[in-house]
């Protein structure tokens, strides 16, 4: 069984920057609830195509099996990973952290 992270890091890496702030420091955004989301593919279609869909269909997606999906953090790509399974749940691990630019 995997093991998942409880514990609070000692040092924490302040983006866009070589200062490192304490764990304490950051309690304060602690409680603060974020959406996590991880996103297996996406399609596009038509709204008459949307229509014809019934139970059963199959909408194929724009992602190839084994390759790695998004992760969201309030509507945000921050990683990619790769589906598990935990205690008969689907579960995420990330393979790799997105670092983004700021600017948008």
């Amino acid at each position: 069984m995997e093991q998942q992270a409880t514990e609070e890091p000692e040092e924490v890496a302040v983006a866009d920057s070589p200062e490192r702030i304490s764990a304490r420091e950051l309690e304060a955004v602690y409680d603060i609830p974020v959406q996590v989301s991880a996103v297996l593919g996406k399609s596009s279609m038509q709204v008459s195509q949307l229509l014809k869909l019934g139970r059963g269909a199959v909408v194929e997606l724009d992602r190839k099996v084994g390759e790695a999906i998004d992760i969201y953090v309030n509507n945000r790509l921050v990683a990619r990973g790769e589906v598990v399974i935990v205690d008969e749940r689907l579960g995420v691990t990330m393979t790799e952290i997105i670092k983004s630019d700021r600017t948008g």
